[in-house]
């Protein structure tokens, strides 16, 4: 069974830093495509930045250099490393895993509040 678990949110002040991280469980880790998505009130869900099985990265354009998005495989564990925040990014953050077998897969998701 898929299992992903979040754990990191927060409150933050606007220039804060929060880090990210994903516990995964029931699928092959290191071959899969891990993904961090937010979904703001009001807004869809849009993707943040995701990481390939080869430590290959992508960005969505507002995220502009402040995170990074990383992988451990041996402890199936990803992360997502937020700097320079602001009230924009609050939202709730969503890890995601898309397995070369089986189901794409979501954590609960974990709040982010930048406020000052």
């Amino acid at each position: 069974q898929v299992q992903l678990v979040e754990s990191g949110g927060g409150t933050v002040q606007p220039g804060g830093s929060l880090s990210l991280s994903c516990a995964a469980s029931g699928f092959t880790f290191s071959t899969s495509l891990l993904a961090w998505y937010r979904q703001a009130p009001g807004e869809s869900r849009e993707l943040v930045a995701s990481i390939g099985a080869l430590s290959d990265t992508r960005y969505a354009d507002f995220v502009q250099g402040r995170f990074t998005i990383s992988r451990d495989n041996p402890k199936k564990t990803f992360h997502l490393q937020m700097n320079r925040l602001t009230p924009a990014d609050t939202a709730v953050y969503y890890c995601n895993a898309q397995p070369l077998r089986g189901p794409n897969s979501w954590g609960q998701g974990t709040q982010v509040i930048v406020s000052s």
